[in-house]
């Protein structure tokens, strides 16, 4: 297949390190002659067709950044849309497409590459929510922001002796919040992947207290059932239980933002990359990701499909450490 013009779109999550992606395919597009349309607003303005071109210097001073400049849209594409979103592509003469996002963002890629759309996927997720590979971009710069503000949470809860309950990202997958509490500390973890027991929170904040421990850090994802409110209230009304008085902190879309660290700028470059790369050697209907630090591909029909679950080891050592 011959590639003239190439589209780029973000959808889903914004996640740091977006924008080093959006520019590598940009810069590795025009190296193989291609123009570069990037899409407004995700798959939703790739139904409207807002379309913007972009030339090397236009992604000049945006490895930086975090956010994505292109913008983003949440949501599903229906199956009625596929159609239309087809349309808008043949109507701009796109030949190719690269869909940077989470798992809902492949998704969509997936529908459009089962319609004979040639498509390209790059995973950015802090949740890292999406199968086929080690880590998304995102979630190292996001891990860090929620280091960094634990740090400093268990300093103000060691000096009053307090529980806090931290809610961070984590809305369809628990991967950040394991993450965080294995770095961090954490003397409890609640993932959606798991049932998260109220009264087991409870006695596990109380058995901290009489351990003589300072403080007992919560670390609740999103998706957890029950929420970090609801949690914090139950702890507050027990505290004569419990032995500590309780704080609610929600880091969830801090760690969005910021800009993006070392490792998720040369992740990011490194997947926008190859994304052009596979699609000038003629693959397509694919992810790229990284597996033990090699550039692998990935059939978005299974990206779609399946889910990404956590290591049992890391939840084990998660909470012997907690102890």
């Amino acid at each position: 297949m011959t590639i003239n013009k190439l589209a780029v779109l973000t959808h889903g999550a914004d996640a740091p390190g977006i924008n080093a992606a959006i520019r590598a395919v940009v810069r590795m597009a025009a190296r193989h002659g291609w123009q570069t349309l990037g899409v407004r607003r995700g798959l939703q303005g790739l139904l409207a067709g807002e379309y913007a071109l972009l030339g090397t210097r236009d992604v000049s001073g945006t490895i930086e950044r975090g956010g994505t400049f292109l913008g983003t849209s949440n949501g599903d594409l229906e199956a009625a849309a596929v159609r239309t979103a087809l349309r808008r592509l043949n109507e701009a003469q796109v030949d190719a497409l690269v869909v940077i996002g989470g798992r809902e963002a492949m998704q969509g890629a997936a529908a459009l590459a089962s319609q004979g759309a040639c498509v390209v996927g790059v995973p950015a997720s802090i949740e890292n929510d999406v199968c086929g590979i080690d880590q998304a971009i995102g979630v190292d710069t996001a891990l860090n922001t929620a280091l960094d503000a634990l740090d400093r949470i268990r300093d103000t809860a060691s000096s009053q002796q307090e529980a806090f309950v931290v809610e961070v990202a984590g809305q369809h997958s628990g991967h950040l919040a394991l993450l965080t509490a294995i770095a961090g500390g954490a003397e409890v973890l609640c993932v959606p992947e798991q049932a998260c027991d109220e009264q087991a929170v409870v006695a596990e904040v109380s058995s901290s207290y009489v351990r003589g421990k300072e403080h007992c850090i919560i670390l609740v994802a999103e998706g957890a059932r029950p929420g970090a409110q609801a949690l914090a209230e139950a702890l507050d009304a027990r505290r004569q239980e419990t032995g500590f008085a309780t704080r609610l902190i929600m880091l969830s879309h801090l760690q969005r933002g910021g800009s993006p660290l070392a490792q998720d700028r040369y992740l990011a470059t490194t997947l926008g990359a190859a994304a052009v790369s596979r699609l000038a050697q003629g693959e397509q209907g694919a992810l790229v990701g990284l597996v033990d630090g090699v550039v692998v591909t990935t059939p978005l029909s299974m990206v779609a499909t399946e889910r990404r679950v956590l290591d049992d080891n890391l939840l084990e050592m998660a909470q012997v450490l907690a102890r």
